[in-house]
């Protein structure tokens, strides 16, 4: 699991490797991850929307941007935190996603950047 603190909001992410699909009739690698956000901070935020960076060791970086996360875009009051999963396919056994997703607090309406740290997606154990 890896972990980073951005403004009082900490992100943790695990990652895990669920086989292989057929898509198109190419081959892809299929990965999940569960992402934390807990609000450490005595702000109230709401996080408004994501940009991810995938790096594939076969293929080129994709883009992904959007708002909210798998649909939602979460009000999160201090102390709170808010778990999902999602996943993302890939041509190698081997590649790493980074990001950060823009929150505003709702007090001030200013709008920031938390970090998402880079976590690896591979079809081999890791030790930590």
């Amino acid at each position: 699991m890896v972990q980073q603190i951005t403004k009082g909001i900490k992100i943790s992410v695990k990652t895990s490797y669920k086989g292989t699909n057929y898509r198109n009739n190419e081959l892809y690698y299929v990965f999940s991850y569960f992402i934390r956000i807990e609000n450490k901070s005595s702000k109230t935020v709401k996080l408004t929307d994501r940009f991810w960076k995938i790096f594939d060791s076969l293929n080129q970086i994709d883009i992904v941007t959007g708002e909210g996360v798998v649909g939602q875009t979460p009000t999160l009051k201090p102390n709170d935190n808010y778990n999902y999963s999602s996943g993302c396919l890939l041509k190698s056994n081997l590649g790493a996603m980074k990001g950060y997703y823009t929150m505003i607090d709702l007090d001030t309406f200013e709008q920031f950047k938390v970090i998402v740290p880079t976590f690896q997606l591979t079809t081999q154990l890791l030790s930590n």
